[in-house]
């Protein structure tokens, strides 16, 4: 793996792999909240309670600063807990009729991680060079 990763940056350039990985990141973590946004206010029909809300939006604002930053290492921070987003997709999709929506959740969790782990290798790399 770490050969191939070798192979694909002297093929593509540290720039390229950074810019897209980068791209990656923004769309899936906007994609990703969008969804928690829904998910929370659809929890409470009644409008009337943010806990739902906050719970399953507070994890991903937190990264906010170090996306806008473009820190490598809350990249990779964002990575490991995108794996929980990952893991509630995939319980979500096992509840009957819940079967899409868990499956589009773990799918963007599932590219959030890829895009921060890629991004934190490549920005790191391209610091250091």
């Amino acid at each position: 793996m770490r050969q191939w990763l070798e192979d694909l940056e002297a093929r593509r350039g540290l720039d390229t792999l950074t810019d897209g990985s980068r791209k990656l990141v923004v769309v899936s973590y906007a994609l990703l909240l969008l969804m928690m946004v829904y998910r929370g206010l659809a929890v409470d029909s009644t409008g009337s309670a943010v806990g739902p809300l906050v719970a399953f939006v507070l994890p991903l604002l937190l990264f906010l600063p170090s996306i806008l930053a473009r820190r490598a290492r809350g990249h990779a921070w964002l990575a490991f807990v995108s794996l929980l987003y990952f893991t509630q997709g995939v319980m979500v999709a096992t509840l009957p009729g819940q079967a899409p929506r868990g499956i589009l959740e773990a799918l963007v969790a599932l590219a959030l991680f890829t895009g921060c782990m890629g991004y934190a290798r490549f920005r790191s790399r391209q610091q250091r060079a």
